[in-house]
């Protein structure tokens, strides 16, 4: 039979960043991309908090530092994310890390 999704299950709405490292920061080109329920042009983007760029667009070429979200009518705002400007940054691969992972940093300037 069908069964409804609880909200627990429900998809939710994520922005992928590429290169996939973070903190991402400005001078390396970052992409944002919204993966999420319904089409990318009911997509809608926010630089700290406020309406930004192009809507109706799954990806965003960064150009200004900020912390970014975006939203889809289907699956809600994803979880921010910030691009620096710093010159100096300690950065980890922008993915789910568990405890016992081994990991690459990397120390970029």
């Amino acid at each position: 039979g069908w069964c409804p999704l609880s909200p627990t299950g429900a998809q939710t709405t994520q922005l992928l960043v590429e290169p996939p490292w973070r903190p991402a920061v400005l001078w390396d080109r970052v992409t944002l991309t919204c993966q999420g329920l319904g089409t990318a042009s009911a997509t809608t983007w926010y630089k700290d908090g406020q309406r930004w760029g192009q809507q109706g667009l799954d990806h965003l070429s960064v150009t200004e530092s900020g912390t970014y979200t975006c939203d889809r009518p289907g699956s809600g705002h994803s979880p921010p994310v910030s691009v620096l400007d710093d010159e100096l940054v300690l950065q980890v691969p922008a993915r789910a890390l568990l405890e016992g992972d081994t990991v690459t940093l990397r120390c970029r300037g």
